[in-house]
């Protein structure tokens, strides 16, 4: 617990400032980069690159102001270089972030895939969050339901999910709370952010 009773912020430090928004909120929100030894920007999705963090919200379009505006330079208070595809990997490593905990989660015993095992979990109230993947069925996902003050995951890939279960692909998953499960959120939430979600024309694969 923190000053005056308040939850501590887990470590993760002080609010940060946006370069794109301007706005300050909590670093889990934001994006951090740093200059590489050639003055190169790097993406730092897991926060423990050296050197003085710049940082951007996890958002799309920031990150696409970001660059075309060139405010990394800014943000550093040097010219540096970015990578043509910049936002593409900021978006690759916190889909591998997100793949990677699930993956934790499911050594733990927290976490299980397919229909009938999430339907179980959901009927026995063990789910906290239920996964679904972008491009499965519109008919299969919509039979199970978000846990009641729980949270929906439905911007992964079945291959996505398939890396973290240890399968070719996976539909449905779903999480037990405790462990590393709010930072599986809190990491999904970024990537949610990034990603430039597949089925919006209402056409779904699979």
């Amino acid at each position: 617990m923190g000053r005056g009773g308040a939850p501590k912020d887990r470590g993760d430090g002080p609010d940060r400032k946006c370069i794109a928004t301007g706005e300050v909120q909590p670093k889990f929100g934001l994006i951090r980069f740093v200059v590489g030894p050639a003055g190169q920007i790097v993406p730092d999705v897991l926060g423990k690159l050296p050197g003085r963090g710049i940082y951007v919200a996890a958002d799309r379009a920031a990150l696409e102001m970001a660059v075309k505006k060139r405010l990394f330079a800014r943000g550093a208070k040097q010219a540096v270089t970015l990578p043509d595809d910049l936002v593409a990997e900021v978006e690759r490593q916190l889909a591998r972030r997100v793949v990677d905990l699930i993956s934790l989660q499911r050594k733990a015993g927290k976490a299980v895939a397919g229909y009938e095992k999430v339907k179980n979990w959901l009927q026995m109230e063990e789910a906290e969050v239920l996964i679904q993947a972008v491009d499965g069925s519109g008919r299969g996902k919509s039979k199970l339901s978000t846990p009641h003050f729980g949270h929906y995951i439905g911007w992964l890939t079945a291959e996505e999910l398939g890396l973290a279960f240890g399968r070719q692909t996976v539909i449905h998953g779903a999480l037990a709370s405790g462990g590393l499960t709010q930072r599986v959120v809190e990491e999904a939430n970024r990537l949610k952010g990034v990603r430039e979600l597949m089925g919006g024309n209402g056409h779904p694969k699979g």
